[in-house]
């Protein structure tokens, strides 16, 4: 057989292959339209690792079904004889986010050391996690932290958020306030504050619905605040190369 040949009776195949899996998709979707029409919207269908299962992602959140789309349930799916948690293993891979790719400009930067170690933390200025991480932060050495500012626990959280950012050294007047309670002066009129309006958009994007959020450079995140003992260990852990197998 040619090469062409095989080439498309290759792709054939895989195009054959997918009918299937295309038809349950679409069987899905549309039986959830018809039976949940305020449901919100559907992101992906896929197949689940439990065979005859399907997977059902919500924006960051998922649920599974039958072919039919007649059976819906909400929990974890769990491989009992490998012991892992397979719904856990999904979200991590969903919520992981290309670290390199983040707009740093948005964010207010300090470093401790040589500055080696980098996470970004997405924080309110009113979000008491938030300050406790901040404080937990300055135990840390040689790190670059990455402060992306979203204010979106209500109140004056958007004055506040306004004020620190437009301040003339912004880094300095976020730790007063997150470590001493220090409030930031009045910001000058006509501050760009774009920036806090593009840290929400990319919040919503990827799927931050708290905080603090804080993403590490292997692209996982920490979805609350953690104390400096078990943050070094994760940082450790991303230092040690990944052994062959």
């Amino acid at each position: 057989m040619s090469p062409f040949a095989l080439r498309s009776l290759t792709t054939g195949l895989l195009a054959a292959a997918c009918l299937p899996a295309l038809a349950n998709e679409a069987v899905i979707r549309k039986a959830f339209a018809e039976r949940m029409p305020n449901a919100p919207k559907i992101d992906e269908v896929r197949p689940a690792p439990m065979p005859g299962l399907w997977e059902v992602r919500i924006g960051n959140e998922l649920r599974y079904t039958d072919a039919t789309g007649t059976y819906l349930i909400e929990g974890e799916l769990i491989d009992i004889k490998a012991r892992k948690n397979l719904t856990e293993e999904r979200m991590t891979q969903i919520n992981r986010v290309d670290f390199a790719a983040l707009p740093f400009k948005d964010a207010l930067v300090w470093k401790s050391g040589t500055g080696k170690r980098r996470i970004a933390v997405f924080a309110d200025p009113n979000c008491g996690y938030c300050k406790r991480f901040e404080k937990s932060l300055q135990e840390m050495k040689d790190v670059t932290v990455y402060t992306f500012l979203i204010p979106i626990l209500g109140g004056d959280s958007p004055e506040k958020t306004r004020a620190i950012w437009c301040a003339k050294d912004n880094t300095s007047t976020w730790l007063a306030w997150m470590l001493k309670g220090e409030a930031p002066p009045k910001p000058a009129a006509g501050c760009d504050e774009g920036a806090i309006e593009r840290n929400l958009a990319l919040s919503r994007k990827i799927h931050v619905n708290g905080t603090p959020a804080i993403l590490l450079e292997d692209g996982n995140r920490i979805p609350g605040a953690i104390g400096p003992a078990e943050l070094e260990k994760r940082l450790q852990a991303l230092a040690v190369p990944a052994s062959k197998s």
